[in-house]
């Protein structure tokens, strides 16, 4: 078992100095560009340093990784997303002074970035008529992420020859999206952009402005195709014809804490599902904070409207549980089980399904590291099944060495080990044709469960996991294997550490294991130095597909792997890592990690979206097109 070392990030949020700590400050601090005297330097370095540069030991991301963000972007996080706990103590002043910093010489994209890539004025019709390829990041209705050969435009057999077709550059990081696909227009969020591409060529057929970093969902309203996304705490839906506003809606639920909107939305019969994750997992490293706050929930809008449904809770409000900690907080609960995973609809049993992550302080919640099944109607718990009890824990923790922060949960009881689901459950066909609920965890867990009841049908484990997978954003299945997709970074100081990462594939019917492919590192010639922690950082934590029986996998690496799903050969694999030309060289374009929801296929191509440079991976910002090329 690995976690990730949070005695630092506390010390950082803190102010303390790496001297006190014991701990050398790398060169990343000595790369950054501004002058000596620059006002963000200061705040910087109380407020940023130890973890940043540090990336290895924290799993913070890299300073160059916060260096390819935009300026929005920065903002965005440090006061809306992820960072906010650990900007809580600065001022305004101080927040601008460190964007203004980190992006200290930052070349400018144009505000007009896109207008190299418009289509000419007699090319940019939607086709709305035409079939949906891919409704989302779960492509079908089933989230199974699986096309047929007439659904994709390509056969198992092309895929020997993919190669880049195109290839289009978003100002500042890649955000690790897929597209969306109706018929020959992909819908693709980057750079603040909701963009319309035409398959064929890459141009753009309509844009809009929209701070998302979500997979747009493809549904209908009254007759008319449209696009669901969330936009901050905003839920938004556009005309899939033009990209014209149709209805803005808060995603938060009516009666008790929100929180933001990591997964991506679901349309189900005449509602949108809202999974919300929030569980104070980062606040935990303040030790004089009141940890922890914040849970998981579940909203429904009108798909009409955006008008409020109903919402489910993970848990009550958190109150003091009578635990203080050791510098005399009071601490909170509970906290935790996050949705940050995407949503399923089971029309069948008009169920919508979820996967929650772990509890971040006492009492634990049956809710949390848990699978479970509402009521579209009403949001009522139909059952749920909980994969791991205990598992309390937030970024206080570092269960690897023991040295863990004063709001670590373990210390007042519990196995913390930060084993969510970040997977979206799938339903398929078992054993008699009954319906399954499969789900993969960061343990390293491949579930299947009965989709009536809950009930385990069998279990399969992949090593011990990590706090970055094991089973890391998604899975796939071709309706009769499971494929499960293997992290397992070496996030420690011990790169012999027995790493699993790689597919592995599971008879659905019975569990019982098919084949497997172990990944290994390629850092020969100039990967070496273009790929971050290029012999630690080498696993499929993306989610995967499945296209005419191969199965589709993208590494920590920067490549593309395509396997045969019968028996794990490799048909293809494809390098997109570094400087790429692309067709709008206004904005730099550079392959990196593929991760979180970055691959896609339909239109007789498959799409990759590189560059999530979170967690110390390679920052990139490269949206590919591949298509087989004759030989």
């Amino acid at each position: 078992m690995r976690l990730r070392n949070s005695l630092t990030a506390a010390a950082a949020f803190l102010g303390l100095g790496l001297a006190s700590l014991g701990l050398a400050a790398s060169p990343a601090f000595a790369q950054l560009a501004a002058p000596a005297d620059h006002p963000g330097r200061g705040v910087y370095n109380k407020a940023c340093a130890t973890c940043h540069d540090n990336p290895g030991t924290t799993r913070a991301a890299p300073v160059a990784s916060l260096q390819a963000m935009t300026p929005v972007r920065m903002r965005e996080v440090l006061t809306e997303g992820v960072m906010k706990p650990m900007t809580a103590g600065l001022s305004p002043q101080e927040i601008t002074d460190v964007i203004a910093f980190l992006s200290y010489g930052q070349a400018t994209a144009p505000a007009d970035w896109t207008s190299a890539l418009l289509c000419a004025a007699d090319k940019r019709t939607v086709n709305t008529s035409a079939p949906v390829v891919a409704s989302g990041f779960g492509i079908g209705a089933n989230q199974q992420r699986m096309l047929t050969a007439k659904q994709a435009g390509l056969k198992k057999g092309d895929m020997k020859n993919l190669d880049v077709a195109w290839a289009i550059a978003f100002p500042g990081q890649g955000s690790g999206t897929g597209p969306a696909i109706l018929g020959d227009t992909v819908f693709i969020t980057g750079g603040g952009r909701l963009l319309a591409v035409d398959a064929a060529s890459g141009c753009v057929k309509w844009q809009t402005t929209v701070n998302t970093r979500n997979t747009p969902a493809i549904g209908d309203i009254n007759g008319r195709k449209v696009l669901a996304l969330s936009a901050g705490r905003d839920i938004q839906v556009f005309d899939a014809a033009t990209g014209a506003s149709v209805w803005k809606s808060t995603g938060q639920p009516q009666n008790g804490t929100g929180g933001s909107i990591r997964g991506g939305v679901i349309f189900a019969k005449d509602k949108i599902i809202v999974p919300l994750s929030a569980s104070g997992v980062a606040s935990g490293m303040n030790p004089r904070s009141e940890c922890c706050t914040g849970h998981g929930s579940v909203v429904a809008l009108s798909a009409a409207d955006g008008k409020w449904a109903w919402e489910y809770h993970t848990m009550p409000e958190p109150t003091y549980n009578g635990q203080v900690n050791s510098v005399g907080v009071k601490q909170r609960g509970p906290s935790g089980a996050p949705i940050w995973s995407v949503p399923v609809f089971d029309e069948k049993r008009g169920r919508i399904i979820v996967t929650s992550g772990e509890n971040t302080s006492h009492p634990g919640t049956d809710t949390s590291d848990a699978v479970i099944a509402l009521d579209v109607n009403t949001g009522k718990v139909a059952w749920r099944f909980q994969a791991m009890a205990a598992d309390v824990w937030n970024m206080a923790c570092d269960i690897g060495t023991g040295n863990n922060g004063p709001n670590c949960p373990v210390l007042f009881g519990g196995d913390g080990r930060d084993y969510d689901f970040g997977a979206g459950a799938v339903i398929a066909k078992g054993k008699g044709g009954k319906d399954v609920v499969l789900a993969g965890q960061k343990s390293g867990h491949a579930w299947a469960l009965d989709a009536e009841t809950g009930k385990v049908l069998w279990s399969q484990r992949v090593g011990e996991g990590t706090a970055l997978g094991g089973v890391h954003w998604g899975i796939t299945t071709d309706g009769n294997s499971l494929f499960l997709p293997i992290n397992d970074p070496i996030i420690g100081p011990d790169t012999k550490w027995p790493s699993k990462a790689g597919i592995y594939a599971f008879d659905i019917k019975s569990g019982k294991s098919k084949w497997s492919y172990a990944a290994k590192p390629d850092c020969a010639g100039e990967r070496a130095k273009l790929v971050a922690s290029c012999e630690l950082k080498y696993g499929f934590s993306a989610a995967p597909l499945v296209v005419d029986g191969a199965v589709v996998g993208g590494t920590l690496g920067g490549e593309v792997f395509i396997l045969d799903g019968k028996n794990g050969k490799v048909l293809k694999q494809i390098d997109i890592i570094g400087p790429r030309s692309t067709l709008n060289p206004a904005v730099p374009g550079k392959g990196g990690s593929i991760d979180a929801h970055g691959l896609s296929a339909g239109a007789g191509m498959i799409f990759v979206n590189s560059g999530y440079g979170s967690f110390g991976q390679t920052p990139g910002n490269v949206f590919f097109a591949l298509k087989p090329v004759k030989k």
